[in-house]
């Protein structure tokens, strides 16, 4: 046990990836199994992400995948990783989140991106362009503003119930993602997307520009990190493939696909191009994968490097009892106080 992992709160992002020969609805219903199976592990927070028009990715309406989170489970706190406000009017959003709160109080989460839709069609279907995102810090502004009142875009415009609700703010670093949040005051979620280098002068910039704000009194970054914890090594590798496999095919061939299931260890199975398999092994690399022993010197190194305050763990497999056992092995390596049946 890692002492480092004791003291940092860990928590899950769910995408609701689809499986190979199952539809959408299976993926979100695991979705809210996997939520109850977290909060009976300990975990701290569950969130679901925003994907539009994407085959292997069931989650398109995040606040309303919260809501069936939330009405499912008790005491974990519930949000999203992120809503991209780019796709959605701010007072609308201000609404969701504070309808959420209202029924939910004191456990909800506002995870905020700027990505806008993966093809033009989609950004054309939901009304936004490639330049979407350029406004973001603006539209997270008119946002928080409609909870705390200093919203000045629309000044006889008040978003209810939201006004005078608390709900914790976050921003999922994309480009310039970590200067916005320093400068809003607000939290930051940033994961290993160019290398960990360039994460760590990331998260060292937004530390150094921190604005205190209401919400966030001091900078609190949340790492996020794909994770597989298994038996063995190559048991824990094999969990990883599916989603490797997927990622490798969508660069190639232009199609996110569900997730098929995979036999081998080997990250040339099934048969790929060298191409494929180029991209394959970059989707692998940086992943953190192994037994409980390994895992827990592996977050043991990313805790120590980023100072994080939190872990945020994404993991997606074809295999459902291998991902929740994954996630059980994963709650003993940090120490998590799990609820018995009888609690």
């Amino acid at each position: 046990m890692s002492p480092t992992t004791r003291t940092t709160r860990f928590s899950v992002l769910d995408r609701s990836r689809t499986r190979q020969g199952h539809p959408d609805a299976a993926a979100l219903r695991d979705t809210v199994a996997l939520a109850r199976h977290t909060e009976r592990l300990g975990y701290h927070r569950f969130w679901v992400s925003e994907h539009h028009g994407v085959p292997g990715v069931a989650g398109s309406a995040p606040t309303v995948l919260a809501a069936a989170v939330a009405a499912a489970t008790d005491t974990i706190r519930v949000g999203t990783g992120g809503v991209m406000l780019p796709n959605h009017r701010p007072m609308v959003v201000a609404e969701q989140f504070g309808v959420l709160e209202a029924l939910f109080p004191g456990r909800i989460d506002m995870g905020l991106g700027r990505s806008v839709g993966f093809t033009d069609g989609v950004r054309r279907a939901l009304g936004a362009d490639k330049t979407a995102g350029a406004d973001f810090a603006d539209q997270l502004a008119e946002l928080t503003g409609y909870f705390d009142g200093t919203q000045h875009a629309h000044p006889q415009v008040r978003a209810r119930p939201a006004e005078g609700l608390r709900v914790p703010a976050f921003v999922l670093a994309t480009g310039a993602g970590a200067r916005v949040a320093a400068e809003a005051g607000l939290a930051l979620v940033i994961g290993e997307v160019r290398g960990r280098s360039r994460m760590r002068e990331a998260i060292d910039g937004y530390r150094a520009a921190f604005r205190p704000s209401a919400l966030w009194p001091r900078p609190y970054v949340m790492v996020a990190a794909t994770v597989a914890v298994a038996a063995t090594t190559d048991a824990a590798y094999r969990l990883l493939l599916p989603e490797a496999y997927a990622m490798a095919h969508a660069r190639t061939h232009g199609v996110f696909p569900p997730l098929r299931p995979v036999a081998g260890g080997s990250a040339a199975e099934p048969v790929l191009g060298a191409r494929e398999r180029g991209y394959v092994e970059e989707e692998l690399r940086g992943r953190i994968h192994g037994t409980e022993a390994e895992v827990a010197d592996a977050l043991k190194t990313l805790t120590e490097e980023t100072g994080a305050d939190e872990v945020l763990v994404t993991t997606s497999t074809y295999d459902r009892e291998a991902l929740l056992e994954s996630y059980a092995r994963l709650a003993r390596v940090a120490g998590l106080r799990g609820r018995t049946e009888e609690e």
